[in-house]
């Protein structure tokens, strides 16, 4: 079931989410980049499976200690010690750390408390912030899901795409 969106059958001519991040992305001649925690880089990863990513994604980071955060894409340690980790201020730092340190026109992150363990009563297992970095403005979305750790993982990867895409579309019409 979670993998019905990554694995489904094509029609003939239909894209995949990716495929359409990554068509959204050269179009408008744009650089992505990602800073992930609890997906692992699994949003790059899904990036990569689309021949010519290569033409939109130079890096990504996988941030997942709080001390990689810091130094990798400059979230502030101020931030991480009052909001947590896993905080909308958090997703917003890595997003835009990540936009500034690849030097990137947008940028998704994600973190959160994949599962099963590790959740508190504050912030339960399932609990993710993504964070999309484009045209100088970031945004970020609250998540909470209810599957197991490949389940919320994915589920964050497809929430991030699906954001950038709708974000691509509305902000940045091709002329």
């Amino acid at each position: 079931m979670y993998l019905e969106w990554f694995f489904k059958e094509k029609a003939a001519g239909e894209k995949s989410l990716e495929e359409v991040v990554v068509d959204l992305l050269a179009e408008r001649k744009l650089h992505v980049t990602t800073a992930e925690s609890c997906t692992g880089g699994l949003i790059a990863g899904t990036l990569v499976n689309v021949a010519g990513a290569s033409d939109v994604l130079n890096e990504g980071y996988v941030t997942y200690s709080n001390e990689a955060k810091e130094r990798l894409i400059h979230v502030s340690h101020e931030t991480l010690e009052t909001y947590g980790a896993v905080s909308e201020q958090t997703a917003h730092e890595m997003a835009e750390g990540a936009a500034k340190a690849a030097n990137a026109d947008a940028a998704l992150s994600a973190t959160g408390i994949a599962g099963p363990g590790g959740g508190t009563e504050e912030k339960p297992v399932g609990l993710v912030y993504i964070g999309c970095y484009l045209n100088g403005k970031t945004t970020v979305k609250e998540c909470r899901w209810n599957g197991s750790r490949m389940e919320n993982r994915l589920d964050t990867v497809k929430a991030a795409l699906e954001m950038l895409k709708e974000r691509l579309v509305e902000e940045m019409p091709v002329e």
